[in-house]
């Protein structure tokens, strides 16, 4: 089932997601947006099908990526990633750019520049972080765009990679447009599962590089929480109580994390505790993370605590 659960937000809480934040500010190049001749979602994530290509899939659009164009993926926020859009190419955003020219980006990418996007169209719109089952068997590591969708008055999730390159390789009926809840999985749902009994730890991580677990739905818990309080962070950035790789959640922090799980799985029922929760030093982003891939303490920009 496409629906959402969760009740009608609140304006205030719509206000909340239409706002640009830290991550999610076009800044200088707002006015590109404003330019843009479409203001539906995947209107706008077409026009990302031109901007950007994913790091570990290039082969596919007819190129090998250079080493030293990867460091485009460790870029948090929109305005500086839209920064080297425009140095790479000039023209309007809706021009699309050969695949060898576009930003080399993941998920993530997309999913910020999405929600950027659609809050700079004054559309409600947050990044969610989890897992989907439609690039295989195993629950991938990914990131997804939810919004408001007002005229059918419910949440809608919308994959913002998925391109005309790679929607041939998806299940039957798959529409990246409305991704179905069941295909993908707020982190929060992964946890609850497990905890249940009715999925494997195991089955969730990333098989790019052979690593599932416990540990990687922690941490993609902390990031969604992040992202649902306007910090959308780096996939591989760690901070706070998050497991190390291949590190065992400890006993102490399972309630803790139960609790994050029931909060992030319906984040309309539990926006003010949502805010709340991220007050709580152990999961709050703090001034400095460690950059996993890059093996490397980084600072991040100045985040205001939620106002929801």
């Amino acid at each position: 089932m496409n629906a959402s659960t969760t009740p009608v937000p609140t304006p205030a809480e719509l206000d909340f997601y239409t706002r640009p934040a830290a991550m999610t500010s076009a800044g200088r190049h707002a006015p590109l947006i404003d330019d843009l001749p479409i203001d539906d979602a995947a209107g706008l994530a077409g026009v990302l099908h031109g901007l950007v290509v994913h790091e570990h899939l290039t082969e596919l659009y007819g190129f090998t990526l250079p080493d030293e164009r990867r460091e485009t993926v460790h870029i948090r926020p929109a305005e500086q990633l839209l920064d080297r859009i425009i140095a790479d190419d000039g023209r309007p955003l809706d021009q699309r750019r050969a695949p060898e020219r576009r930003l080399v980006g993941n998920c993530r990418h997309y999913t910020v520049l999405l929600v950027t996007m659609l809050r700079a169209k004054g559309v409600p719109a947050r990044a969610r972080c989890g897992f989907g089952d439609y690039f295989g068997t195993a629950y991938e590591d990914h990131w997804v765009a939810e919004y408001w969708h007002a005229d059918q008055q419910r949440w809608v999730l919308i994959d913002a990679q998925l391109d005309e390159v790679l929607r041939p390789s998806l299940p039957r009926g798959f529409d990246p447009t409305d991704v179905d809840r069941d295909r993908f999985l707020v982190a929060g749902d992964a946890w609850a599962r497990c905890r249940a009994g009715e999925a494997d730890p195991s089955s969730f991580g990333f098989s790019f590089i052979g690593k599932t677990g416990a540990w990687w739905i922690a941490g993609n818990m902390l990031r969604d929480l992040a992202a649902l309080n306007n910090t959308e962070m780096l996939p591989w950035d760690l901070w706070g109580v998050m497991p190390g790789v291949d590190e065992p959640v400890r006993d102490d922090l399972v309630p803790l994390l139960d609790r994050l799980a029931e909060l992030t799985r319906t984040p309309s029922t539990n926006v003010r505790t949502l805010a709340d929760a991220y007050d709580d030093e152990r999961l709050h982003v703090p001034a400095t993370v460690h950059n996993a891939i890059a093996d490397r303490d980084e600072p991040v920009l100045a985040l205001a605590r939620p106002n929801h």
